[in-house]
């Protein structure tokens, strides 16, 4: 199997990273429009060949991951367009799909193009930031062009399982819509948020100072690219604006009932609120991987996170993060410490309160 990627920057990189791990005979090849990153992947063993322009080697993919900004997508396909097998998989990993199946029908590429959205991320971005396990537990949107054959879909569907990730096949309407719901409006109220709260901090910035906890939470993504965002709004303009809509509408029943005292209506809207969250499941990775977290107490000395550390490290459990939280959520200093899924950190709980640390639920 020989695999191609146009862009090796988070997504493609981690794509890149987790075929290597998973199907170690599979032979890469990749384009990118930084050099550097080529000579990175190809020193790390990712990548088996750099191509500096796209040409005949791409002639020898079954499968091509276009992973590069939809506004730089034509000129690129259109290049790839003349360098393909006859029955090699075309496909992409961009956050909006009904401006990236008109593109491919223009340029009658149907037979060979399957949609892709991989629904995990990070607020940071580029290869240096990538992961062979980012797709690990991930919602992986497929939406396949009418005139892909089923058994191509389901090979393809496949191996996108092979990869740790949960394949779920929509149509590019139903995608956009639910994309605009739970991905693109999240990042335009939280973009709003912190820039409400810049506008009305003031000179001493007191408000930036003391802000942590939840509001870094909610406004964590804010971090992500500037660009990127700004493409996704333009694609996604109709679905964006009509959510929107409804979410502005949402915050003026919020304000409706603040402003009227309607205390029953607040706790209403809060119960409902709380009740739909909690039954989300934590078994998947949204837009940005979810973290499994525990606080535990800290005492005031020295070296009292590396003795918790050698807990956990003695315990066969790998820490994603760790750090020293300070907020009025705790009493005093606790530490956050951050693992790759539910079962470590439900391991890491039991493990530690055995040592007497005493475990905060949050």
């Amino acid at each position: 199997m020989t695999i191609g990627f146009i862009g090796l920057g988070l997504i493609g990189g981690s794509i890149a990273k987790a075929v290597r791990r998973v199907h170690p005979d599979a032979r890469l090849i990749a384009w990118n429009r930084t050099a550097s990153v080529l000579v990175e992947a190809m020193r790390e063993g990712v990548i088996d060949q750099q191509c500096f322009e796209i040409t005949e080697s791409f002639r020898e993919c079954d499968i091509v991951f276009l992973c590069v900004p939809v506004l730089t997508m034509r000129g690129l396909l259109t290049e790839l367009k003349d360098h393909l097998k006859k029955d090699a998989i075309i496909t992409d990993v961009g956050s909006t799909k009904g401006d990236i199946h008109t593109l491919v029908a223009e340029l009658g590429l149907l037979p060979h193009f399957i949609g892709g959205h991989p629904m995990a991320g990070s607020e940071k971005s580029g290869y240096q930031y990538s992961s062979d396990r980012l797709l690990e537990n991930a919602w992986y949107i497929l939406t396949p062009g009418p005139e892909i054959p089923i058994a191509k879909l389901s090979a393809f569907s496949e191996f996108i399982s092979s990869l740790g990730a949960l394949p779920l096949i929509l149509t590019p309407e139903e995608h956009d819509y639910i994309a605009a719901c739970v991905s693109h409006v999240p990042h335009v109220i939280s973009a709003s948020l912190v820039n409400m709260v810049r506008d009305l901090d003031g000179p001493e910035e007191f408000m930036k100072t003391i802000a942590a906890g939840g509001f870094k939470d909610i406004t964590r993504i804010s971090s992500s690219s500037p660009q990127m965002w700004q493409e996704i709004c333009l694609a996604n303009a109709d679905n964006i604006c009509i959510v929107l809509d409804r979410y502005i509408r949402s915050l003026t029943d919020f304000r409706f009932a603040i402003r009227n005292e309607n205390g029953e209506k607040l706790l209403q809207y809060f119960s409902d609120c709380r009740a739909y969250r909690e039954s989300f499941s934590d078994e998947s990775s949204g837009p940005i991987r979810k973290d499994f977290r525990i606080y535990a107490d800290l005492a005031d000395e020295t070296g009292a996170i590396a003795n918790i550390s050698a807990v956990l490290a003695d315990g066969g459990i790998s820490i994603r993060n760790i750090g020293i939280v300070h907020n009025r959520e705790f009493e005093q200093g606790v530490c956050c410490i951050g693992f790759y899924d539910a079962d470590s950190a439900k391991r890491a709980k039991t493990l530690l309160e055995r040592r007497s640390y005493h475990i905060y639920e949050v």
